[in-house]
């Protein structure tokens, strides 16, 4: 899934996170490149309750959750030196030579600083976030040039105090900078996003509160669990995909979801099965992954 190749959505991928209790932050890296600080997950609420114990009577500040292939910039006495996947969150893989395209050379000469953000695509390209990420691994730069992309830019860090007392003043420093950023709420018309985040607008406290070892405590991302629709599982069968892989294959008692009658949902693979512990008979959740290709995205069990 942070690979960029996830072979279940991201509305998939929340409700088997909700349901399991995952935590992991990104995938195994053996042969990065250290980003100057970690980059670290936001922990998820999807309720308004929820997201109303984290805010309190906090000065909150709120933005888009944009969902593309995050990525962290070093910038030392001004000058860009390195770009990276986020990767497991420690190490990444160096992109340096593709953020050249997208982002300024040059900001104002400040100590060491990471910036971080989103690659993102257009939200009319089919699966926009892996498009954006699968962009990162082009190896042709004019290729890679030529895809319509943008990096938005929700952060700035450093290894000592930070530059601004506010959040919002980091994110004002940002677009003074030449940076496209999160604050910018028109972009969500033509980027795809999955949520919101809302961070404390101080910086002092922001830090203060510090982290837990997966995620900061002073930031949340407020989102959405898509409501699937209950069917019970008739039968598995087998297919033969265009690629010549084969994958199973869900035959549902028909329900209907968002106007379509829903008969048949994918399965992905025989792990994925495994991980839902879905037998024949049992009730099933479907969802329209995308409003268009149906997933079974959990069992119900009485």
């Amino acid at each position: 899934y942070y690979e960029g190749a996830p072979v279940v959505s991201d509305a998939e991928f929340d409700s088997l996170s909700s349901a399991y209790g995952y935590n992991s932050i990104g995938h195994t890296v053996t042969d990065g490149t250290p980003h100057l600080l970690r980059m670290y997950s936001l922990q998820k609420v999807f309720t308004d309750k929820d997201l109303h114990s984290f805010i309190l009577d906090e000065d909150f500040v709120c933005t888009p959750k944009f969902d593309g292939a995050a990525i962290s910039l070093m910038y030392v006495g001004g000058t860009l030196l390195l770009g990276l996947t986020r990767g497991d969150g420690n190490l990444g893989r160096d992109i340096s030579d593709k953020v050249d395209t997208l982002v300024p050379a040059n900001i104002d000469a400040v100590p060491g600083v990471q910036i971080t953000g989103e690659i993102v695509a257009p939200r009319e390209i089919s699966n926009a976030r892996n498009f954006a990420a699968g962009s990162l691994n082009l190896k042709d730069i004019e290729e890679f040039s030529a895809r319509p992309l943008e990096f938005i830019a929700y952060d700035v860090q450093t290894t000592g105090e930070p530059l601004f007392d506010t959040y919002l003043e980091t994110l004002e420093y940002l677009k003074s900078q030449g940076f496209t950023t999160a604050l910018d709420w028109e972009l969500t018309e033509k980027y795809p996003i999955d949520g919101s985040v809302y961070r404390i607008n101080s910086n002092s406290k922001y830090y203060r509160l510090g982290f837990t070892s997966h995620h900061p405590r002073g930031s949340v991302a407020r989102k959405e669990l898509k409501e699937g629709v209950l069917s019970t599982l008739v039968e598995v069968v087998w297919q033969v995909g265009k690629s010549g892989v084969v994958s199973p294959v869900a035959i549902l008692d028909p329900v209907e979801i968002d106007g379509a009658t829903i008969s048949r949902a994918t399965l992905h693979n025989i792990q994925y099965i495994r991980t839902l512990n879905l037998e024949i008979g049992c009730q099933v959740e479907v969802i329209r992954s995308g409003e268009v290709i149906p997933r079974v995205v959990r069992r119900v069990d009485d």
